[in-house]
């Protein structure tokens, strides 16, 4: 049976990032109503969308590719969070999976995208985030929902 639980509907945000119990597969989940504009900025960033249907709602949720390395599971996990931030979303992302130095050079790489200057003002939100220090399930990174969302 798929996976059909759903953090980010549990924390009200709109992307949880984490290791999913007894496995080694790092899930991105997003709200049950989440509009594909975050769906496809996930799949663009290397995530893989899974869904399951069941009597009620389709469940939607992304993971990293299986084929990776751990290591490389995190890199791409982590990589993920800046874009997602300048998109305005609210992401967490638990310590198993932070990497700050792929988190640092995927914010540089933000910063010097064309059009930086110009850039929406959830990009100051890149400024060093870490994890806190309440253990392996906290939030590495919590930053303030997405405006424009409902």
């Amino acid at each position: 049976m798929p996976y059909v639980g759903n953090r980010a509907d549990d924390e009200g945000t709109d992307v949880e990032i984490y290791i999913r119990p007894l496995t080694d597969t790092v899930h991105a989940d997003t709200p049950t109503d989440a509009p594909e504009e975050l769906l496809a900025l996930l799949d663009s960033l290397g995530f893989e969308r899974k869904t399951a249907a069941t009597a009620g709602p389709v469940y939607v949720w992304h993971e990293v590719p299986d084929r990776l390395t751990n290591a490389e599971k995190k890199r791409l996990a982590t990589s993920a969070v800046p874009s997602l931030l300048v998109a305005g979303y609210l992401v967490n992302i638990t310590n198993a999976v932070w990497d700050a130095a792929a988190y640092q050079e995927a914010a540089e790489a933000v910063r010097r995208q064309p059009g930086a200057a110009a850039a929406p003002a959830h990009r100051d939100r890149l400024r060093h985030p870490g994890p806190r220090q309440s253990g392996d399930t906290s939030s590495a990174v919590s930053h303030d929902r997405k405006e424009s969302r409902s």
